[in-house]
């Protein structure tokens, strides 16, 4: 599951350096002391439990990827005849095992301690819970445990899953201007902002550009590249690009709508600070893996007068 605000998540700002190959720092391993602010966060919560509640067949068999404490878990066990949750830290495993107890459905949960990317059931998944999620996809491993979960499926059961939750994420891109300044101490670093109210010290000088549509249970991208002219709307200073990131978690076609999770915002901070005026153009490029770290994206960013 996403990480906790002062960790480098989807829900928080970035502390420490984080790099491609230090993988103990992405993904699957996030210690029990982080998940409470993931469980207290309503607008995380609250669309899982309604997509999970909604869109899980009676008697369904679910697998849940990265289950954490297992609360994911625990919505589906009220529908499904079996949920076989994978989580890779062994004490988050023993809590979760614990907490399904507590909750009244260790009948219908197994907790598996196991790696999710090469994890198998011994029966096939009529539906996938996966929350590895992280602003822009970077940093956690989403898309790579299910791309491998998704094949290894279709392998073992020649069958393909017939749903994941959530069921899409859109990716987007925004040029802004970001004040970098704490109480005089100027610090361009990657920022998280809350969407609403807690970003309104942020200037947007474009729209934002949607750059990926990721649908779950369709063929997933290992890359992402940009490389567009974007307008200037608002004359100021370019310094940052917003990256922001709704999960579809759940879709209603009977009633036209869905039920999303807007994840905070990251103003990624430019090298070199640009000056537009409205009625211009920027090129804005980068390139980066899925599941790569904030500082790779960073170091790939990039924005030009067009």
């Amino acid at each position: 599951m996403a990480m906790p605000p002062y960790h480098g998540s989807a829900m928080g700002g970035i502390l420490e350096p984080v790099h491609d190959e230090d993988d103990s720092l992405l993904g699957q391993f996030i210690p029990l002391h982080y998940h409470g602010q993931m469980l207290a966060d309503e607008r995380r919560m609250a669309p899982f439990h309604e997509a999970i509640e909604r869109l899980v067949p009676d008697g369904a068999h679910v697998v849940d990827l990265g289950g954490g404490t297992g609360v994911l878990s625990f919505f589906a066990a009220k529908r499904a005849r079996k949920v076989t949750t994978v989580e890779r830290l062994p004490h988050v495993a023993e809590a979760a095992r614990r907490l399904l107890s507590s909750n009244g459905v260790a009948g219908k949960v197994t907790v598996v301690v196991a790696d999710a990317r090469e994890f198998m059931p011994e029966e096939p998944a009529d539906v996938v819970l996966c929350e590895l999620l992280h602003v822009a996809l970077v940093r956690e491993k989403q898309v790579e445990v299910l791309k491998s979960f998704k094949a290894r499926h279709l392998a073992k059961f020649n069958r393909r899953i017939p749903l994941i939750i959530p069921e899409a994420s859109l990716l987007a891109v925004q040029p802004i201007f970001q004040p970098y300044d704490f109480l005089g101490y100027h610090a361009p670093v990657p920022l998280f902002l809350e969407p609403g109210s807690l970003a309104t010290t942020t200037v947007e000088l474009g729209p934002p550009k949607v750059y990926a549509a990721v649908e779950y249970v369709q063929e997933l991208p290992e890359e992402f590249c940009f490389d567009e002219l974007m307008p200037i709307e608002v004359t100021g200073t370019l310094n940052a690009l917003r990256f922001v990131t709704k999960n579809v978690v759940g879709i209603f076609p009977e009633e036209a709508r869905s039920v999303d999770w807007h994840m905070q915002y990251l103003s990624m901070p430019l090298l070199e600070p640009l000056a537009v005026k409205a009625g211009s153009e920027v090129r804005v490029t980068f390139e980066y893996r899925a599941g790569t770290s904030v500082e790779t994206l960073r170091s790939c960013v990039k924005a030009t007068l067009a």
